[in-house]
């Protein structure tokens, strides 16, 4: 008992009031914004989510996993030296994207053999550059015309993947890898792209993509992610809503504790064409480009909280998202009310928890919205019920605390507070984290570890 005491403690779950996973989505395609938009693991708060998940590298011809970035090897490091500061975190590389415009998924799956090369190279890929599991992203299985074979080869996929996951633990003594995938919000694509009742028994997780709904592709203004439907929403739109995505998920069997609800951190802009400009309002495409994302019809929240201060901002009371117009200009978007409901309804439906899109796209530096540094992600952690962070101590502003130099010069690592027992400190790139042991436990510096006096 004293031992498993010993571990729980000096592992400082950061989800202590929580069992659910608050899984954040990073791009390895942010490091090419301007200024100070700019993203790399070194912008990562260790202890904000209790999942990253790192995007996005690729499949070879030769069914291999090979990086994308010319410099996701050190990227890859510095995301996996967070685990240095935070020992619960979990890192995750996500395999996507395309190659001359087609899933690099749909030849690796169509052959036993191509399959059994992929997910031999995974294990050793993950292993190597110290992440814990693998994330799916194949966006998606049916688009390549063969919907049936594509949604059976995903199937056995899974199967294989599990298999072997389990297998290289067993083997090697080592902690079991993760495995998710980034499932579809549109029901359409649902029932075209998986066979959900096999394939959830082999994921730990699935990410449901409960965003870009509606967008700039549609002819009149439509909310990225709203929580349910709108008066407006009939024909082919009248599920196109977070509220009707995972409720069929779990219809067709997918466990609702394995599923992790989609939270967005942009928005999705318009153009307007006459004077309506409400939601349905008629649009001729996307708004412009944001100074930093520099991408039409769509802009990071530190974009939109700057447009929000000149524009007008509404509430859509009947899927309780918030919108912003000025002058010809429309984004849908969430703040941290709509984040709130979303939380409400992932609670009530016992679902496993969050997954954000993407950290780099909150205010992450806390210098563009005046809110903090990472402020949707901060509230929707706040939310969802974790609890507190361990922090840097505190900068004072008369007399300097000598606690505050503790870790200036010295290596990263565990220290005894020899003021406090009970607690101790951690050094992470010169910085000081006080953390605290267990009740009754005191921190021994011999194991690096909280125990019995």
């Amino acid at each position: 008992m004293a031992n498993l005491l010993t571990v729980l403690s000096v592992l400082l779950v950061l989800h202590s009031a929580s069992s659910s996973k608050l899984v954040c989505h990073m791009t390895n395609w942010a490091q090419y914004r301007p200024g100070i938009a700019k993203f790399t693991p070194d912008n990562i708060d260790p202890f904000l989510c209790t999942h990253i998940i790192y995007s996005l590298a690729s499949i070879n011809s030769y069914n291999q996993i090979v990086p994308v970035e010319w410099n996701d090897a050190e990227l890859y490091k510095s995301l996996n030296n967070l685990k240095n500061v935070n020992p619960e975190l979990k890192t995750l590389l996500s395999i996507g994207g395309s190659v001359n415009g087609m899933s690099p998924f749909i030849p690796m799956v169509a052959r036993p053999e191509n399959r059994e090369a992929f997910i031999k190279s995974a294990i050793s890929y993950l292993r190597t550059n110290n992440f814990d599991g693998l994330n799916l992203d194949w966006e998606y299985p049916g688009h390549n015309g063969s919907p049936q074979q594509d949604k059976e080869r995903f199937t056995l996929l899974a199967m294989e993947l599990s298999k072997a996951f389990e297998d290289d633990a067993k083997d090697n003594r080592r902690t079991q890898l993760l495995l998710s995938f980034n499932g579809a919000g549109i029901i359409s694509t649902i029932d075209r792209a998986y066979e959900v009742n096999k394939l959830a028994p082999h994921f730990d997780f699935i990410n449901i993509m409960s965003y870009d709904f509606h967008g700039h592709w549609e002819a009149v203004t439509g909310h990225n992610s709203p929580l349910y439907r709108s008066s407006l929403d009939t024909g082919t739109h009248f599920h196109y809503n977070i509220n009707s995505s995972l409720s069929y998920w779990i219809s067709l069997g997918a466990p609702a504790e394995k599923l992790l609800l989609g939270f967005p951190t942009y928005g999705r802009t318009y153009h307007l064409i006459s004077g309506a400009n409400g939601l349905g309002a008629p649009t001729n495409g996307p708004g412009e480009a944001g100074p930093y994302t520099r991408t039409p019809g769509f802009w990071g929240y530190y974009e939109i909280c700057d447009f929000t201060n000149s524009a007008t901002v509404s509430w859509i009371s009947e899927q309780e998202v918030p919108y912003a117009t000025y002058g010809s200009a429309w984004v849908g978007f969430d703040d941290m009310r709509s984040y709130s409901s979303k939380v409400q309804w992932m609670t009530t439906n016992s679902l496993g928890g969050a997954h954000v899109w993407t950290m780099d796209m909150d205010d992450f530096s806390g210098s563009l919205c005046s809110e903090g540094a990472y402020p949707l992600i901060n509230h929707l952690r706040t939310s969802m019920g974790f609890g507190p962070k361990p922090t840097t101590t505190p900068r004072p502003t008369t007399t300097r605390d000598p606690i505050y130099d503790f870790c200036r010069g010295r290596p990263d690592g565990l220290y005894e507070n020899p003021a406090d027992k009970a607690t101790y400190f951690q050094c992470f790139q010169g910085n000081t984290y006080l953390h605290h042991c267990q009740p009754g436990l005191i921190y021994w510096d011999s194991c690096k570890c909280c125990n019995w006096p």
